[in-house]
C-alpha cells in the first residue's frame, strides 16, 4: 500500500504533461473520505440500531463514527430537532489512504453483478460520491447478520477542479470506471 505523498507524486508525474501544470501543488490531492449512513425512521422501531450501525462502520473504516442529529423539524417524516438520523465519519491521513485501498481492490468488486463504476459518479467539483448498498461486501462483516444490512455513501473529496482532472485522476488511484 502507497503513502498519500506516493499516490500524489505519481499522479503529478503522469498528468503533468496532459493539464500543464507547473509544480505539485498544481496537481489533484486527497483531502478526505466521508463514510456516512442514514438510520432515519429505523431508530423508531430498533432502538439499538444506530449502535449496530455504529459499531460496524467503526470496524469498517477504523475510526470512531460520529451521530449526525437532524437540523429541525420536519413533522410530515416525523423528525424532532436533534434527533439521531444518521452516522458519519471523516477519514483522513493514513486511515483515508487504507481504507481507499480496501474499498477499490476488495469490496467494490464482490458487489454483486459488478462492471466498472459509471463516470457520473464525479462531480463538476472534482469529488466522487458512491453509494454502497450493502455493508456486507466489506471483509470485516460477517455474513452473521444477513438481517441487519444498511448502505452507505462514500464521498472521496480532492482538490480537482475540473471533472476530466478529477476522472483522471481517480483512474491513476485504481478506481475501476466502466470502458
Amino acid at each position: 500500500m502507497k503513502s498519500v505523498k506516493e499516490i500524489e507524486k505519481s499522479a503529478y508525474d503522469a498528468m503533468k504533461a496532459e493539464f500543464g501544470y507547473k509544480n505539485k501543488m498544481a496537481a489533484p490531492h486527497l483531502v478526505k473520505v466521508v463514510v456516512s449512513s442514514g438510520t432515519g425512521s429505523g431508530i423508531k422501531r430498533d432502538k439499538n440500531r444506530n449502535d449496530f450501525i455504529l459499531g460496524r462502520l467503526a470496524k469498517i473504516t477504523g475510526q470512531k463514527p460520529s451521530l449526525r442529529s437532524s437540523k429541525k423539524s420536519i413533522a410530515s417524516f416525523k423528525i424532532r430537532q436533534g434527533e439521531a438520523i444518521g452516522v458519519a465519519v471523516t477519514l483522513r491521513g493514513a486511515r483515508m489512504v487504507a481504507f481507499l485501498d480496501k474499498l477499490i481492490n476488495v469490496a467494490i468488486p464482490r458487489t454483486k453483478d459488478f462492471r466498472g463504476i459509471d463516470r457520473k459518479v464525479v462531480d463538476s467539483m472534482g469529488n466522487m460520491t458512491l453509494s454502497i448498498r450493502e455493508h456486507t461486501i466489506f471483509p470485516e462483516t460477517g455474513d452473521e447478520e444477513l438481517k441487519d444490512v444498511f448502505g452507505m455513501g462514500v464521498t472521496i473529496v480532492t482538490t480537482a477542479k475540473t471533472k476530466p482532472e478529477a476522472t483522471k485522476f481517480f483512474e491513476l488511484l485504481g478506481v475501476p470506471f466502466k470502458k
